[in-house]
């Protein structure tokens, strides 16, 4: 089986509210709206975050961002209004902390540094 991307989907009960909240998470309007109730947002060549409208899974979505520096997005996402979980360490010097949309799906951003 060969996969030419992935799609990650945050199902949400207000479209409209969700999306206004991921432009701030993510610093700009969403890529595309192929069809009512779908925003994407193209984050890699491969890799598509979508927020679609789908009230009975809404806010039960778990995904998983990698970020090259876990405290300047913090830091970013602070100053747009979004409040961040504690950072938690992992092992081998990985460090996370989520964020939670309108609807409770959790985002968690993920810093693992390159080893010298």
């Amino acid at each position: 089986m060969r996969f030419t991307h992935v799609l990650a989907v945050a199902p949400v009960t207000d479209h409209a509210a969700a999306v206004a909240w991921y432009e701030r998470l993510l610093g700009r309007p969403a890529d595309a709206r192929p069809m009512p109730g779908l925003a994407d947002w193209h984050l890699t060549d491969g890799g598509w975050l979508q927020v679609f409208t789908d009230p009975g899974h809404a806010g039960k979505a778990l995904i998983n961002l990698a970020v090259t520096d876990l405290d300047t997005e913090l830091a970013a996402l602070a100053a747009q209004g979004i409040a961040a979980d504690a950072t938690t360490a992992a092992k081998d010097r990985v460090r996370f902390a989520s964020v939670h949309d309108p609807d409770g799906n959790r985002l968690t951003l993920i810093e693992r540094p390159a080893v010298a």
